[in-house]
């Protein structure tokens, strides 16, 4: 402004106002400069709070007490190759044929027995009775019976008839009384005598 002041001046002493109004007249280019402001100050650090009043005093160093730490030698472990075993050639084992089957365990052997007998002798043998003589009866009786240890006959029945008529009884019943008073020869079970039954068939025949 103030070299504006001066040319304006000058322009009226020396008579080139009219120029200079004639200059002035002429457009005038206008630039507004922005002002360039200063960086804003950095901001304040943080600094630590001020330590407390009246704080203990802080304990005196101890040093650690001294550890003595035993090293353990590590075992050196030695490894030593092996060859291995020669390989073998598998053979397979023949197969044996089966053998026979087995026979299931016999049966125990049943006991052995003997059967009780009886033998008639002429002093024995039973008679005939008038009736059945003149009848002419021949036939055959059978008689079962229960012999005990000793030999003696306890029972006596008749399984087998002589026949239907009244003499053919008289024939049986002598019959069973002839068993029953004869002794005979016990049975035996093992080789021990035991009490068993038998059968005994008497003939009766005319002579």
């Amino acid at each position: 402004m103030v070299g504006l002041h001066v040319i304006l001046a000058w322009a009226i002493v020396t008579g080139n106002a009219k120029k200079v109004v004639d200059v002035v007249k002429g457009p005038i280019e206008t630039k507004i400069i922005e002002e360039v402001k200063p960086p804003p100050p950095p901001p304040p650090e943080k600094l630590p709070p001020p330590p407390p009043k009246n704080l203990p005093p802080p304990p005196a160093w101890v040093p650690p007490p001294e550890v003595n730490v035993q090293v353990q030698q590590q075992p050196t472990i030695t490894t030593q190759s092996v060859n291995p075993p020669p390989a073998q050639e598998f053979k397979p084992a023949a197969a044996t044929p089966p053998g026979p089957p087995t026979a299931p365990p016999a049966p125990p052997a049943p006991p052995a027995r003997t059967a009780p007998s009886i033998r008639f002798g002429e002093a024995d043998k039973p008679e005939y009775t008038p009736a059945a003589r003149r009848a002419e009866i021949e036939c055959e009786v059978v008689v079962s019976y229960v012999m005990e240890t000793t030999g003696v006959i306890t029972e006596a029945n008749v399984e087998k008839s002589c026949g239907s008529s009244r003499e053919h009884k008289q024939l049986d019943r002598a019959t069973v009384d002839a068993v029953k008073a004869v002794r005979g020869k016990p049975g035996t079970v093992d080789g021990k005598a035991e009490r068993l039954s038998g059968r005994v068939v008497y003939v009766w025949k005319l002579e």
